[in-house]
């Protein structure tokens, strides 16, 4: 119990890190960019081309620590890399220095989130009664830290200018640098699942011939991504009907509190008793829910009342989507399968349902959000063949 303790301590601190990071930097940084001296069209292709290249990067990344087994090192490479980019940022001004500054964090950013959930999700527990911690609570700690820091970026913006951001973000950055060694490795036996220990020549063509993993990314890609119409015009659509910005806040922080409630509490005891691909499936309600009160009202009483399901549509799903990734991919691809999984099934979903999110709303208003509801209705398919390729296999740990 004292090393399982010790652990988790350890990989709460590595995410306080990590997430408050992003927390510093990410809601300022479109302003912080503009400060530099691009224009909006500039400032949209610097992002864009960040995004990009995290989508490559990424998957790189794991493979080469899958590989090598190298992923507290590679974590702390990045963490470096990352830090050193967000201080040359202070420096950074037009439009190809920032580009080129923007580009070489991007490619540290972009491991350092699969990276950790490959070694965290290695050591945590399964299911009930067996050893290690639970990952939800590490994921959790995460979001905590991630909210404290966009909070404690936004007092040290009003205090000292938009700069405080990238100090904030390469402080976090460096504790990365510290903590990463003291978290446990990446066990030895991690290709147990291969036979002679041996990583696949093709291991993206691997990934895809695993029937759980391509589905279990699809299910994500259409839920998680249906949240881009609300990421980027819910506080425009709130505003625009006469809510309050106090109010928004209170709006936005609910959703929040509820993701960190499920990620500490709910969602490990409900996933004791349900299985990941139910849990799944009360994610796509929810955020089918959600969205469609989202197109038809912005009273501040339905607003309230369908806000903490974010706890379910984002939280649920991911605790979920990693039950299932860690119960049917081989270990010697963890780290491979993580990135895949969040940047180009997640992350290339969201990106390009940001771009279509902005067409429907400037044509539709309000009521695009019934695509993003009908995103939430094709998972429902998915989850269910998901379902029968899991009842196919071999029951592992960790599936019901």
């Amino acid at each position: 119990m004292t090393v399982e303790r010790g652990a988790l301590l350890r990989f709460m601190t590595l995410y306080a890190a990590l997430f408050s990071a992003f927390g510093f930097a990410s809601p300022f940084l479109p302003a912080f960019l503009a400060e530099r001296g691009l224009s909006p069209e500039e400032l949209g292709f610097v992002l864009g081309a960040s995004t990009a290249l995290r989508l490559v990067c990424g998957p790189v990344a794991g493979h080469l620590a899958d590989r090598i087994q190298a992923f507290r090192a590679e974590l702390a490479v990045c963490a470096i890399v990352a830090a050193t980019a967000a201080l040359l940022y202070l420096a950074a001004h037009g439009f190809w220095t920032v580009m080129a500054v923007s580009l070489l964090q991007a490619a540290a950013l972009a491991p350092l989130v699969p990276l950790a959930d490959a070694l965290s999700l290695a050591h945590a527990r399964p299911r009930q009664n067996t050893g290690g911690f639970e990952y939800g609570r590490v994921r959790g700690v995460g979001s905590a830290a991630f909210v404290a820091g966009t909070l404690l970026a936004g007092q040290a913006v009003g205090g000292y200018g938009l700069s405080a951001i990238m100090w904030l973000s390469a402080t976090a950055l460096l504790t990365i640098l510290i903590a990463a060694p003291f978290v446990p490795p990446f066990p030895e036996n991690a290709a147990r699942d291969k036979p002679n220990g041996e990583i696949p020549r093709r291991p993206w063509l691997t990934l895809l011939r695993q029937r759980a993993f391509v589905r279990v990314t699809l299910v994500a890609a259409l839920v998680l991504g249906s949240h881009a119409m609300y990421d980027t015009f819910a506080v425009i659509r709130w505003t625009r009907a006469g809510v309050s910005p106090t109010t928004v806040g209170v709006l936005w922080a609910e959703s929040v509190a509820a993701e960190v409630l499920v990620f500490l509490f709910l969602g490990p005891r409900l996933l004791r008793v349900v299985t990941p691909t139910a849990a799944l499936a009360v994610a796509a309600s929810s955020g089918l829910m959600r969205w469609a009160v989202m197109a038809q009202t912005a009273d501040v009483a339905a607003l309230g009342l369908v806000q903490p399901l974010h706890g379910f549509t984002f939280a649920l799903l991911h605790l979920a989507s990693m039950r299932v990734i860690t119960a049917t991919v081989p270990s010697a691809l963890a780290g491979t399968a993580q990135a895949v999984y969040g940047l180009v099934g997640v992350g290339g979903a969201t990106a390009g349902l940001t771009i279509l999110s902005g067409w429907l709303y400037a044509r539709f208003g309000p009521t695009g959000f019934w695509a993003m509801a009908l995103l939430c209705i094709a998972a429902f398919p998915v989850i269910w063949t998901l379902h029968r390729a899991l009842s196919s296999q071999v029951r592992r740990p960790g599936l019901r």
